[in-house]
């Protein structure tokens, strides 16, 4: 199947394309003519066969039928994109112009329409959500700032002062403002009495 689908890739597309090429290089009408009656019965063809390969794949031979398909389309002697096309693709497109045409107007309005409406909506929900992030964001900073300020400045100046918290910092400068009676003056009152 892997080799069938590379055949199929390398003739059913490259192979034309470049022959394409050479046809809108070389401006010859009848080789640019032949050429967009291929891939417009290939596309046809491509479009058929997503829905074929889903109900068909059963079928014996049946990626070999489509080799054979593309090669009978391609062929100079067979000329079989030149026969389809103006057999069946040319009068059908023709009988049904106007009605593919309007369908192709409405469907571009429609998904114009949709589009914008789409584009409006997005709009608005991309602008609440940006309102409601800025809200919380700012409720979020102005806790982040108070918590900074009251309990996280703490911890900083407790750890510049060798990790005293500072409440026993400030209960201790205010001992040191009455003075303790040190041991060697009752000693000296002791021995002094005893004399």
């Amino acid at each position: 199947i892997c080799c069938l689908f590379f055949s199929r890739l390398i003739f059913g597309t490259l192979y034309p394309a470049y022959y394409s090429y050479k046809a809108v290089k070389s401006k010859d009408i009848k080789e640019y003519v032949k050429w967009m009656m291929y891939w417009i019965i290939f596309a046809l063809f491509t479009t058929a066969e997503t829905f074929t390969d889903i109900f068909l794949c059963w079928f014996p031979f049946y990626y070999e039928l489509k080799i054979a398909f593309v090669a009978w389309l391609l062929s100079p002697y067979t000329k079989g994109s030149s026969l389809l096309y103006r057999k069946f693709v040319h009068p059908t497109l023709s009988s049904k112009e106007k009605e593919i045409d309007d369908c192709l107007v409405q469907a571009k309005d429609r998904s114009y329409d949709a589009l914008v409406h789409f584009g409006k909506r997005g709009l608005n929900v991309a602008a609440t959500a940006a309102v409601m992030a800025a809200s919380k964001g700012q409720g979020a900073l102005s806790e982040r700032l108070r918590s900074f300020s009251m309990q996280d400045l703490s911890t900083i100046r407790g750890d510049s002062s060798s990790t005293v918290p500072p409440s026993v910092t400030v209960r201790t400068s205010s001992k040191q403002s009455q003075p303790k009676p040190s041991r060697s003056a009752s000693e000296g009152t002791g021995s002094s009495g005893k004399h």
